[in-house]
């Protein structure tokens, strides 16, 4: 039965998510087209899920202590006033060039994680709320351009410019998604966007509540795992995405 792919689906992204504080978007959107979801039906559940996985992943990472609320907020709030300017930019901009910007920022993000030095967990590392504003903005703009959640370009950017060890830079990024998340839930309920589609609540659920439990294992896996590790890990899912990328642009 389709409902058993689906809470797998759910499950393997929210362990992404957990692991990597990622929304897992870029991966869940291809994986319920190959079920035989539409594209727009795919983004309109890849939205629920992230909202249902982040908001669980930050509350799990704020009760572990591991989530500063406070940086996380003007990031959050940058991102959201990035995601204004960006929605506008979006359609300037030609479908082809936004894949070729993508795949420019995440090679980029790639390359910025892997020469960046080594930080230990125990370092606490912190940047002045204007900065994380402005890198909000930057995030928030980007993202909503390209259609992601934007934790993907936001990690490299605390790891590789602001020195945040991997592991805390995945436990901000993964706040940063509630902020884009709920964006993305309220704009597509205000434009009716649900009701236009043929999904059922209990389809959409088994995705949402498979991804809640695949959080929970990618949070408990993130912290037994050694930092160094975790960057390697990192690294190869940017390597997975920049292969998606170059698949999709050869293959137009």
């Amino acid at each position: 039965m389709l409902i058993f792919e689906l809470i797998a689906a759910g499950v393997f992204v929210g362990i992404l998510s957990g692991f990597f504080g990622i929304g897992g978007g870029m991966l869940l959107v291809p994986i319920l087209m190959a079920l035989g979801f539409d594209i727009k039906a795919a983004i309109a559940i890849s939205v629920v899920q992230m909202f249902f996985s982040s908001i669980m992943g930050s509350y799990l990472n704020f009760k572990k202590g591991n989530l500063k609320v406070n940086e996380g907020i003007f990031v959050g709030i940058g991102g959201a006033v990035g995601a204004f300017f960006g929605a506008h930019l979006t359609d300037i901009l030609p479908q082809r060039a936004l894949a070729f910007l993508l795949l420019g920022i995440v090679t980029l993000a790639f390359i910025r994680v892997a020469i960046s030095k080594h930080h230990l967990d125990i370092q606490e590392k912190s940047a002045a709320s204007w900065l994380l504003f402005l890198i909000g903005v930057f995030v928030g703009t980007i993202s909503i351009m390209l259609g992601v959640g934007g934790a993907v370009l936001l990690t490299p950017i605390m790891v590789g410019f602001l020195h945040y060890s991997t592991k805390k830079a995945a436990t901000a990024s993964l706040f940063f998604v509630v902020f884009s998340s709920i964006t993305g839930v309220v704009y597509k309920l205000s434009k009716g966007v649900f009701n236009n589609l043929s999904l059922d609540t209990f389809t959409v659920l088994s995705v949402a509540l498979g991804a809640l439990f695949g959080v929970i294992l990618g949070i408990k896996l993130k912290e037994t795992v050694h930092t160094k590790h975790h960057k390697l890990s990192l690294l190869a899912m940017y390597l997975v995405i920049i292969g998606m990328l170059l698949n999709e642009l050869l293959a137009h």
